[in-house]
């Protein structure tokens, strides 16, 4: 058994994102290989002599102001190390529900700032900032420290693991609003630096190792896993058709779903452009959150909202909703459409395969290696293909039924088991 430590960049955000999602599969997986999983936050709150305040400061919602002392103070000695100490948890602290509880973890570290301070640093200085975590007498330091993003940080004295998701600031510089430059210096010197990179596709592999010149001996692919709860993926088929009808008047296997933020790589437009011109009387669910550059993605939508209520009832939006709900959503549907112009593993295609939903999605990136043979491949920049699909799915029960089928077996490649193998292959290389 090992200890390993994940970073909390993003499990500590307010709103899930990609990266906290896998971060916390991580954490489960690593629960059932049967490594002690601690996670590393780095809270605005100063630290307490009171530990109930340090527990308190993990995920507080309120942000306390940091003085320009303290600032110039920070990036001047985040060069020469910055010290984690360990967080001891109770059950008098209640985490927010929203965001899946408590982390599944048996340790918590905890420094100032961490994150902010040192990706100031790396912007002024380019520089990464050492971590060191401090003795405590009943939490054991991490034997490995595993970054699920690129972050300016590195361990001294542990094993240092990445996981790089995708490079789209550079494979699509229209789509993102990251500085190129510095994404780049960072991923590069975050994958030179680290023992091992984890790659969640073949085709990031290729984007890692053509454009960051990592060598492939390096690079270890493991791909993805979902884990939906039991009491959410095997509720009865009534229940979940009645809670459609009743939340949204919805009928069972009777409308479209896309979900994700709304960015340029969601490919939203071309998603209600081939929707609207379908034909279909399926109403469209789109659920997500304002992204970034989502004007031109949203301007068809707005367009056709002011038709007046028989169009705003063909699409409907949710800026975002519980787990609960989106599940019921996603396995009430007729089909997902997710004609992504670019994924570095492709989510939402898994979590349809495994709640019996048809997909709909792109024949680029990591799309076909996720989707397999198990759904509609059509070319993300063509709306025509995409609506001829939305099309053939809507008219045929027996190729949504054998997309269903042939779903169920394509998504236990990406089961937990042989999730957990190829993390297993990874930790190997450090140990």
């Amino acid at each position: 058994m090992a200890r390993i430590c994940v970073d909390g960049f993003n499990i500590g955000l307010r709103k899930t994102t990609g990266i906290g999602a896998y971060g916390r599969n991580l954490l489960t997986a690593l629960d059932g290989m049967g490594h002690e999983a601690q996670v590393l936050y780095g809270p605005q709150a100063k630290p307490s002599k009171r530990p109930l305040f340090n527990e308190i400061g993990l995920i507080d919602a309120r942000e306390t102001r940091e003085k320009a002392f303290d600032r110039l103070a920070g990036l001047a000695s985040a060069h020469l190390s910055r010290t984690a100490h360990a967080v001891s948890a109770s059950e008098d602290v209640i985490w927010p529900a929203r965001g899946g509880g408590p982390p599944r973890a048996q340790a918590f570290w905890t420094a100032q700032r961490l994150f902010t301070t040192a990706q100031r640093a790396f912007a002024a200085q380019r520089r990464f900032t050492p971590l060191r975590f401090a003795e405590h007498p009943s939490v054991g330091r991490p034997d490995v420290v595993h970054w699920t993003t690129p972050l300016p940080l590195n361990a001294k004295g542990r094993a240092n693991v990445l996981t790089i998701h995708d490079l789209i600031p550079l494979r699509l510089p229209h789509t993102t609003l990251d500085d190129k430059r510095a994404f780049f210096r960072l991923c590069r010197e975050a994958a030179r630096r680290a023992d091992a990179v984890a790659v969640v596709s073949e085709a990031t592999r290729q984007d890692v190792t053509r454009l960051l010149g990592v060598p492939d001996e390096k690079l270890i692919t493991t791909w993805q896993a979902v884990e939906i709860p039991a009491h959410l993926r095997d509720r009865p088929e009534g229940d979940v058709a009645a809670e459609l009808l009743s939340a949204f008047d919805l009928g069972w296997k009777d409308y479209w779903l896309h979900w994700g933020a709304i960015e340029p790589k969601k490919n939203l437009g071309r998603v209600v452009e081939a929707y609207l011109t379908s034909g279909s009387t399926r109403p469209l669910i789109v659920v997500g959150g304002k992204g970034w550059l989502e004007e031109d993605e949203m301007a068809l939508m707005k367009a056709n909202r002011r038709q007046g209520k028989t169009a705003r009832k063909r699409i409907r939006t949710f800026d975002h909703l519980p787990f609960s709900l989106l599940v019921s959503l996603i396995r009430g549907a007729r089909g997902t459409v997710f004609p992504s112009i670019y994924e570095g593993f492709g989510l939402p295609v898994l979590e349809s395969m495994l709640l019996d939903t048809p997909v709909i999605t792109s024949n680029v990136a990591s799309l076909p290696e996720v989707a397999g043979d198990a759904a509609l491949l059509v070319d993300p920049y063509d709306a025509g293909a995409i609506s001829r699909a939305i099309r053939q799915l809507d008219a045929d029960d027996a190729l949504a039924a054998d997309l269903v089928a042939r779903g169920r077996t394509q998504a236990a490649r990406f089961s937990p088991e042989a999730h957990r193998a190829r993390l297993a292959e990874l930790y190997a290389r450090v140990l």
